[in-house]
C-alpha cells in the first residue's frame, strides 16, 4: 500500500499544488486570440478612428492659428578688381556666410525692425520684444553655398514679408559696416504668401485616426489581459493543467423557480 502511494505521488500525471499556481501565474498573449479580438470589435475600433479624426480637424480648424512663412534671399561674396570675383574672395565669402548668420539675430539690428515696423506683441499693448522677434525668423544656408536665406513665420501674411524684408534691408546696411565688408546682393524679395504653412488639416487628421483606432485597440487588449474568467473548459486546462471533468451550463430556469415557490407558498398556507 505504502509502495502504491509512493508511485502515485511520483507519476508525472498528478500535479502538485506548486506547480499548478506557478502555470495560474503564468500570462501568456496568444496573438491569434488578439487577432480575433480586435476583428469582433472592429466597428468600435472604427468609431474610435472616426472620432479621432474628427477631432483633430475640428482643433485644426478651429481652435490652431494658421501661420504663414515668406522668404527673402541673399548672396554674400566680396568682390574686388573692378567686380571681377577671384578665387580669394570666394573663401572669404564662404566665411562670411556663417556671420552674417550669426549677426543678423543681433540685438541692435531687430531693434531698428521693430521700430521701423512698429511692431506690436500679441496683445498689441507694447512693442514685440527681440527675443519674440528672434522666434519668428530662421536664417539657413544652403549646403557648399554663400545663399541665405531669411525665412519669417507669422499668422499674418503681409507681416511675414515686411519683416522679411526689412530684416535684409537692415542687413545689408548694418552688416557692412560691423564686419567692414561689401554689401551683400539681394537674390529675391520676400512675398505675401497665400497658403498657410502650418497647421497641415490633413496630416493632423490622419494622427487623430489612428491616434483613436490606437487607443480603442489598447483598451480592448487591456480588457483582455485583465480578464481572469474561465469561460471554456480549454481555459481551465490551460491554466491549471487539469481536465475538467464536466460543465454545468447557466441556463434560465425561471420557470421552475417559479413552481417552486408556490409550492413552498402552499406548503406554508396549509401549515396555518
Amino acid at each position: 500500500m505504502e509502495q502504491q502511494n509512493r508511485n502515485d505521488m511520483a507519476s508525472p500525471n498528478i500535479q502538485t499544488p506548486v506547480v499548478r499556481q506557478q502555470r495560474a501565474d503564468t500570462t501568456e498573449i496568444d496573438l491569434v486570440e488578439v487577432f480575433y479580438l480586435l476583428l469582433d470589435h472592429w466597428w468600435q475600433i472604427f468609431l474610435c478612428l472616426v472620432l479621432g479624426a474628427g477631432i483633430a480637424f475640428g482643433v485644426t480648424k478651429f481652435l490652431m492659428t494658421p501661420l504663414y512663412k515668406a522668404t527673402s534671399s541673399i548672396y554674400i561674396v566680396s568682390a574686388s578688381n573692378n567686380s571681377v570675383v577671384d578665387l580669394t574672395d570666394l573663401q572669404i565669402g564662404a566665411q562670411l556666410t556663417a556671420d552674417y548668420q550669426e549677426l543678423m539675430l543681433s540685438r541692435p539690428l531687430l531693434e531698428d525692425v521693430i521700430k521701423n515696423l512698429e511692431l506690436m506683441d500679441a496683445e498689441g499693448e507694447k512693442s514685440m520684444s527681440t527675443r519674440a522677434l528672434a522666434e519668428m525668423i530662421q536664417i539657413t544656408n544652403a549646403t557648399d553655398t554663400r545663399i541665405l536665406d531669411i525665412t519669417v513665420t507669422s499668422p499674418d501674411p503681409r507681416q511675414a514679408a515686411d519683416i522679411a524684408n526689412e530684416l535684409v534691408e537692415q542687413a545689408c546696411i548694418y552688416l557692412p559696416q560691423i564686419m567692414e565688408t561689401d554689401e551683400p546682393n539681394l537674390v529675391e524679395s520676400a512675398i505675401p504668401p497665400t497658403e498657410k504653412s502650418s497647421p497641415s488639416t490633413a496630416r493632423n487628421v490622419v494622427l487623430g485616426g489612428m491616434l483613436g483606432a490606437i487607443l480603442c485597440c489598447g483598451v480592448l487588449l487591456l480588457r483582455y489581459l485583465m480578464n481572469d474568467t474561465f469561460v471554456t473548459p480549454d481555459d481551465i486546462e490551460k491554466y491549471f493543467g487539469v481536465q475538467p471533468l464536466a460543465t454545468i451550463p447557466e441556463t434560465n430556469m425561471g420557470g421552475f423557480d417559479e413552481a417552486n415557490k408556490k409550492r413552498r407558498w402552499f406548503k406554508k398556507r396549509g401549515a396555518k
